[in-house]
């Protein structure tokens, strides 16, 4: 929310409060209570009245501040509130002199002066990261607001954080608004608004700065950010209320930043490895029946394209009885049988699903009597015809509710279905609205959708075990990440909408989110079979994958057998890509940095990749960069260093742009220099043994550097390590893991010595090496 009038005046009947000096400190356990009121105290009589703001400083973990703003500390906090995961709380070391206070946690400082005016400033290492000026922060009050001086909604706290020279601003959720926020106004409030307004299914109160620090404003209801849009060289944060909580969260690099961040709010899952593969659905509002889904398996392994998931979206219910979680008899007489049949084919089944009950499902009345469901102030169940007619909301606030919503699934899980899509999540009322738990429904607005993913991956968990839980979801808000894989919502098929969800995905990627897809060919309307081919490309080379569309099948015979082509070498490609990929995923899972990224936290050093959102690391070492045009034309920007085309074998001198045209079985895929790459002998399936006759590829060795990759397969991993030692290109090779024999062939270097004894052989491509015990090294040369 905007308050100001320029940089002097506030907005007509606006009034700010903001702290004007340190008039008493303390610490009370391992926290800070700074008192701060707003006058200068010149005079015992000073203290008789005016706005007094209390800061409550706290460190959860190492590298993060906890702020804690308040005016009325008596005011009732009503939930929910996000969970958030950090170990016991750091004893702060507090020093003190005149007009100053300094805070610190280990590396990170806090300073608050007021010898003239009032300032907080973060610092690590003592180099500044940010600040909150004279009047940044401010107990605000609206008095042209109705019930001004009774209506909390009257009240706001705001917090400003300065904006340093060439200081940019990423992240805040899913958007689909420039990469880079500067200059833009962004409200976290989860909307179904589609990928092309400023909306966001998946609004997350966190930016993630270029000078390796963050802020997670600590409030699921609505915040709004001003991003160096009303002041330009300050982050303005706002909410409704009497107290405003953030936290300052630093690191040495942006990677660290988001381990950080992730820490608190909780780490990504790790998906299994079967979902990973291609994903193909009924699309939308489609007619399909079992023959038509069987056609289109049958279809797919008939043209020897790879896939690996089949997903049954919402009509495989009756048209207004959603969700009553019963497949629709007339279509499919047989589910149980037809899941089998399925199965036998190699495929995994999802389904659609989301938390609204229509009038017409079996099930209203059932969750009405229960309870379950969302409740008007008069006791009766809040009801809409947005969506489906009469529908009433899940309560997941009330635990029977999940307890009979879990049942439910539980029962098609038994089925043989193996994953859900959670769908919607967003549309949820904040007016006239009652939760069983009594919260607040402008904070369950966001939040709700993080409970009713929760209910559904639990029971994923519960049933099929904690290795092979994953969801297909749409919203989300802070914590979200936990429950995996989500896409990006319903764009349009076309190339505008293609660059737009690969900005959003970005975007999410650097919220804290691990795992993210999209819809193959657009989601609305029916692409070109151009736009399907490039969109192809791009999305099996993502972390997820999946053909789905509205109104039309995304089957890639009915575009040109072209299409076809393209959607099997990619599936193929991404199925031997799976051993690197995988291990990608896994550090993902222990890190919280994504395994799709954007280049600039790979390259935070290189000013051009702060900018770019048209291309991106899968991992950390593959830069992937989609084609956006019919003409196949290609512009990208490569890093410094010798990289090397993953499908050609080209090398390529990075430190600048390249501009090339590709075919559509091409995309700019390029290798990272000193870099191995892991490739499965398999271009079938994503779910194999990765150990067994795995190949890992050397890129652009670099004399010193030590290049390293792992094979990690149902949680058993190997390290292997590859330096050149000498300028003679002698090679050091070292393996770590465990006890079992896997083989590994090493491709690009020729052997002609090896180490006597042990279990190392040569052969013509290189080394063949079964290592039996925990570490070996053989020398080579190239």
């Amino acid at each position: 929310m905007r308050f100001s009038n320029g940089c002097w005046l506030n907005k007509e009947g606006i009034e700010s409060y903001s702290p004007q000096e340190i008039y008493q400190t303390c610490k009370k356990g391992k926290r800070i209570e700074v008192f701060a009121p707003s006058k200068k105290i010149k005079q015992r009589g000073d203290t008789l009245g005016g706005p007094v703001l209390t800061y409550t400083i706290s460190a959860p973990m190492k590298d993060v501040f906890k702020i804690q703003v308040e005016h009325y500390k008596g005011i009732n906090k009503i939930g929910p509130y996000f969970e958030i995961y950090a170990s016991e709380e750091i004893d702060l070391e507090m020093l003190q002199s005149e007009g100053k206070v300094e805070i610190r946690n280990g590396e990170l400082s806090l300073v608050i002066e007021d010898k003239e005016q009032w300032k907080m400033s973060f610092y690590r290492k003592g180099k500044k990261l940010t600040s909150s000026n004279f009047k940044s922060t401010a107990y605000i009050k609206n008095y042209d607001a109705e019930f001004m001086n009774e209506d909390l909604s009257s009240t706001f706290m705001r917090e400003q954080l300065s904006l340093s020279v060439g200081e940019l601003i990423y992240g805040l959720g899913e958007r689909f608004t420039p990469f880079i926020k500067n200059g833009q106004t962004v409200e976290t409030w989860n909307e179904d608004g589609g990928t092309s307004t400023e909306q966001s299914y998946k609004a997350i109160p966190f930016y993630l700065s270029n000078k390796d620090y963050g802020v997670f404003v600590n409030h699921p209801e609505r915040v709004s950010f001003e991003v160096g849009s009303e002041k330009v060289t300050k982050v303005q944060f706002s909410v409704p209320g009497e107290s405003l909580e953030y936290f300052l969260i630093a690191g040495e690099n942006m990677k660290e930043v988001l381990r950080n961040y992730t820490s608190l709010t909780g780490k990504p899952a790790l998906p299994p490895a079967w979902s990973f593969g291609l994903w193909l659905t009924t699309s939308f509002t489609t007619n399909y029946d079992e023959a038509t889904v069987m056609g289109f398996i049958d279809g797919m392994a008939d043209r020897q394209v790879p896939l690996h998931v089949f997903h049954f979206d919402c009509f495989w219910m009756k048209g207004f009885n959603w969700c009553d979680f019963t497949w629709d008899d007339e279509v499919f007489p047989d589910p149980v049988g037809m899941i089998k049949r399925i199965k036998e084919k190699g495929l995994k089944v999802c389904v659609w699903i989301n938390p609204y009950i229509a009038q017409a499902s079996s099930l209203f009345d059932e969750a009405m009597e229960g309870g379950y469901l969302l409740k008007r102030k008069d006791g009766s169940v809040w009801q809409w015809d947005m969506w489906q007619p009469g529908m009433g909301i899940v309560d997941f606030t009330n635990p029977a509710a999940c307890a009979w919503f879990k049942a439910k699934l539980a029962a098609l899980l038994e089925m043989g279905v193996d994953c859900f899509k959670t769908d919607f999540g967003e549309r949820i009322p904040t007016q006239n609205v009652m939760y069983f738990d009594g919260s607040n429904p402008d904070k369950m607005h966001n939040y709700y959708t993080q409970l009713y993913n929760k209910v559904v991956f639990d029971i994923l968990k519960e049933k099929k075990g904690e290795k092979e839980a994953v969801l297909f979801a749409r919203s989300a808000t802070a914590g979200g990440q936990q429950f995996p894989v989500h896409w990006g919502g319903d764009c349009t098929a076309d190339y505008e909408s293609m660059a737009e969800s690969l900005r959003g995905g970005l975007s999410l990627c650097l919220s804290g989110f691990g795992f993210w897809s999209h819809d193959i060919g657009g989601f609305e309307s029916t692409s070109t079979a151009d736009v399907y081919k490039r969109w192809a490309a791009f999305g099996l080379l993502s972390s997820h994958s999946r053909l789905h569309g509205s109104t039309s099948y995304r089957v890639p015979w009915l575009y040109d057998e072209e299409a076809v082509e393209v959607v099997r070498y990619f599936s193929e490609l991404k199925c031997t890509l799976m051993p690197y990929l995988f291990n990608a995923a896994s550090k993902t899972a222990k890190t919280g940095v994504s395994t799709m990224r954007a280049m600039v936290v790979e390259f935070e050093e290189d000013p051009t990749c702060a900018y770019l959102d048209k291309q991106y690391m899968l991992g950390e070492n593959i830069l992937i960069a989609p084609i956006f045009n019919e003409e196949g034309l290609a512009q990208y920007y490569v890093p410094e260093g010798n990289w090397t085309n993953f499908l050609t074998g080209e090398c390529v001198q990075g430190g600048k742009w390249i501009n090339d045209k590709h075919g559509y079985k091409s995309i700019p895929m390029l290798v990272r220099p000193n870099s191995l790459i892991a490739i499965g002998n398999n271009s079938l399936k994503p779910d194999y043994d990765y150990r067994e006759g795995v190949q890992i590829a050397a890129y652009g060795l670099i004399e010193g550097k030590v290049a390293s990759t792992q094979v990690i397969n149902m949680n058993e991993e190997v390290e292997l390590d590859v330096s050149v030692l000498k300028a003679n290109q002698t090679v050091n090779i070292s393996f770590k893991g465990n006890n079992k024999a896997f083989s590994i062939i090493l491709k690009g270097i020729m052997a002609i010595e090896k180490l006597e004894g042990g279990s190392f052989t040569i052969e013509s491509d290189g080394i063949h090496i079964v290592p039996h015990i925990a570490e070996n090294q053989v020398i080579c040369y190239l």
